[in-house]
């Protein structure tokens, strides 16, 4: 009776801190969905709900267009991240090959390295090869520090897998190329999912290593970092409440996906 007494207030202290926890980890998001809808044109004061800053903000050109420019740099870096990560991890879980070990621990350097070490050496790199900063630079440099992500995200779900499957399916007559597209891919889609959200996420909030290989490609996160000296405006919070809607729209889809592969493949 008493130990049930003392567990009553523990589980209050652990509800409550879990909600503070919660309040600390979302309230500034809350804050920038609020300021969206502020009358005025500031970061600092709040004069009232309006719209005006998503009216503003299909008129600002610059800041539109630094949003799709990183739009289009998280996609394609995250669709090559993928298919990369995919393919190294298949081969490196099926064959046997002279320095593997080595091979797998190099994997985790580029994401235990700061990113400022990471954007200084792309830099020198591209300097040396006398490459012109631009979409090219920017799409090898998130390729580069996604890709472990993917890889190891997929790496967990493939240390699960049971190869007499694709034996199975080479047995009944499946080819190779088949076996892979049509049992092991399927069977890895929760990872590759996995893989994919974190690569986007990683290339969408890039700052870092994005600010030295830009080059005139300006992108959402260094448009805003340059604005922060001056005044941060609304359309930029209603900008930023629209990716958050959209994030959470891409992260329902993509649960949707997995739920539905785990079931069709009874997992």
């Amino acid at each position: 009776m008493n130990r049930k007494k003392n567990q009553k207030p523990l589980g209050m202290l652990s509800i409550s801190l879990a909600c503070l926890t919660y309040l600390f980890l979302y309230l500034p998001i809350i804050m920038i969905i609020i300021y969206s809808f502020n009358a005025k044109e500031s970061n600092l004061v709040f004069e009232g709900f309006s719209i005006q800053g998503y009216l503003t903000l299909f008129q600002n050109a610059v800041l539109l267009d630094s949003f799709w420019n990183t739009v289009k740099l998280a996609v394609v870096s995250t669709v090559i991240s993928v298919v990369l990560g995919t393919l190294a991890t298949i081969g490196m879980h099926r064959y046997r090959f002279k320095f593997k070990g080595l091979i797998n621990g190099l994997l985790y350097i580029p994401i235990v390295i700061p990113e400022l070490v990471i954007g200084i050496a792309f830099l020198v790199t591209f300097a040396l090869a006398q490459m012109q900063m631009g979409f090219v630079t920017l799409v090898i440099a998130h390729v580069t520090f996604c890709l472990p992500f993917v890889i190891v995200n997929i790496r967990a779900r493939i240390a699960g897998f049971d190869p007499a499957i694709e034996e199975a399916a080479m047995d009944l007559g499946a080819t190779k190329r088949r076996t892979l597209t049509r049992v092991t891919i399927p069977m890895l889609t929760p990872g590759i999912i996995s893989g994919a959200l974190i690569s986007i996420t990683l290339s969408l909030d890039d700052l870092v290593i994005s600010s030295f290989v830009y080059g005139r490609t300006m992108t959402f996160p260094i448009k805003v970092y340059g604005m922060v000296r001056g005044k941060i405006t609304t359309d930029v919070y209603a900008l930023s409440t629209l990716m958050i809607v959209g994030t959470i729209a891409i992260y329902a889809m993509a649960q949707f996906i997995q739920k539905h592969f785990e079931k069709a493949h009874g997992q």
